[in-house]
């Protein structure tokens, strides 16, 4: 039963990965891009329509600017290896959301929020264009994809742990804690540190969107800095979806070279 389970398992992954141009991983894609771009793009209408938009303002022009400088860089990077119709189906849109809250986010097909709480620690462009790289990073790197994918794979698995107690005839608490202790360990050692993989990824590849279109990349690094000071509760980072402020800012630094030399061969120079 359990090998029957393992081989379905390893079945579903090599016909649910795709590859990304740009990282060159196949990563997991059991839903398919066709079918959750729609409902991403729904979603997205419907919070745009409970929530204040910020329009005809300096700050919202700025947001939308950046947002199409970025895009437009992202289209020329995928051109360049040879994958101009890649992003022929993302649906781009960048919106400045009346909110207090220090935060910015992209859903599946290239659709940002950002809050007006986060325009005092951007403070310029450059910053804006920090933030903005690192969600359409997401976008294009298709994150969104992998996480809905990553917890179909999940729930399977915790099909298969049920199916296997109970062919065992274990009593309900012993059931229990499998699961319970099933549910601990993926979270703890899989979903958890995907999610930081996923966003060291959108730091990395954000970085070099923001150089290819002129934004200059050692902006990054006192991003953080003012993050950071913000202060705050924090949480360990083996329990966090993000890195810790510290190591994101020495990884920031340690990749500017790097999306420098890369927006050189798109003829930008820093």
């Amino acid at each position: 039963m359990k090998k029957l389970f393992n081989i379905l398992i390893f079945v579903i992954f090599l016909t649910g990965c795709i590859s990304n141009p740009l990282t060159g991983k196949r990563t997991m894609a059991f839903v398919d891009n066709s079918e959750l771009f729609p409902m991403a793009f729904a979603q997205y209408e419907e919070f745009l329509s409970e929530n204040t938009i910020v329009t005809n303002t300096k700050e919202a022009a700025m947001v939308k600017r950046v947002g199409e400088n970025l895009a437009a860089a992202a289209q020329k990077w995928f051109a360049s290896e040879g994958y101009a119709h890649y992003l022929k189906d993302y649906r781009w849109e960048y919106n400045l959301i009346l909110d207090d809250a220090i935060n910015a986010w992209a859903m599946p097909g290239g659709k940002i929020v950002f809050y007006t709480g986060i325009l005092p620690i951007t403070q310029n462009e450059a910053g804006i264009a920090v933030v903005m790289g690192h969600e359409i990073a997401h976008a294009i790197l298709n994150h969104g994809q992998q996480r809905m994918s990553g917890d179909v794979l999940q729930q399977l698995g915790g099909m298969g742990v049920q199916a296997a107690m109970e062919l065992m005839g274990a009593s309900e608490n012993t059931t229990e804690k499998a699961m319970l202790g099933y549910s601990l360990g993926t979270t703890l050692g899989v979903t958890l540190p995907y999610s930081r993989k996923h966003e060291h990824e959108a730091d990395h590849y954000g970085l070099i969107l923001m150089a290819i279109a002129g934004y200059n990349p050692d902006e990054a690094a006192p991003f953080w800095e003012r993050m950071s000071a913000l202060g705050g509760a924090s949480v360990p980072q083996f329990l966090s979806t993000h890195p810790s402020d510290a190591s994101r800012i020495k990884n920031l630094r340690s990749l500017s070279a790097e999306a420098k030399r890369k927006a050189a061969e798109f003829g930008v120079e820093f």
